[in-house]
């Protein structure tokens, strides 16, 4: 008889979090950060002595929405930066590979995004315009970070995400983890502070 194959993580934060069935007690800010400072965008394939984190991208999508759309309340502003927080257990699958790998991928990461959602104060379902604002915003990180650090031409950027001219005054330089950990804890104190009444 054969035991049944493990389906949770250790953090380092002393948490041990079921993939299959994520607690919102299991989950920390620390955790969360310190995983995707780690994790690459691009599998790893960008220039630069660092790899560009998906810390560094969160902070990025963060930003640009709030560029996007000035009015948004902290809870937005959250949201976009915690919008790929599931990355910081089940890493950064290239579009390509999610499409590959299918449903089960995505139920899983919504599932831990549910967790993640409830555990920092927002509603377990995003508000659809949200969630547009938010994809908006990260088509257009990608096209910055294909287009400066992972070797995509700029004609190539614009027919795979899409024109960004607004915002070809951000300069890309991937920063070292324990940098990307720092500002990306720093930024979520910043708004989880602004969410309390």
């Amino acid at each position: 008889m054969s035991a049944e194959p493990r389906a949770w993580q250790r953090m380092l934060s002393g948490r041990r979090l079921d993939l299959l069935d994520p607690s919102p007690l299991d989950i920390e800010i620390e955790d969360i950060a310190h995983g995707l400072a780690r994790v690459a965008r691009w599998n790893g394939q960008t220039s630069g002595p660092s790899a560009f984190s998906v810390a560094q991208h969160s902070l990025l999508v963060e930003t640009i929405v709030g560029t996007l759309k000035p009015s948004a309340p902290a809870a937005e502003r959250l949201a976009a930066l915690l919008h790929d927080a599931p990355e910081y257990v089940i890493g950064d699958l290239i579009t390509p590979f999610k499409a590959a790998v299918g449903m089960d991928y995505k139920a899983l990461e919504r599932r831990l995004m549910t967790a993640i959602r409830l555990r920092f104060g927002l509603t377990g379902r995003e508000p659809e315009a949200l969630t547009k604002l938010i994809k908006r915003a990260d088509r257009t990180a990608a096209y910055l970070e294909a287009t400066q650090l992972a070797g995509f031409s700029l004609t190539e950027g614009r027919r795979l995400f899409g024109q960004h001219k607004r915002f070809q005054d951000i300069h890309l330089e991937p920063w070292p983890a324990q940098k990307a950990k720092r500002l990306f804890l720093r930024r979520y104190q910043t708004l989880h502070k602004a969410l309390s009444p």
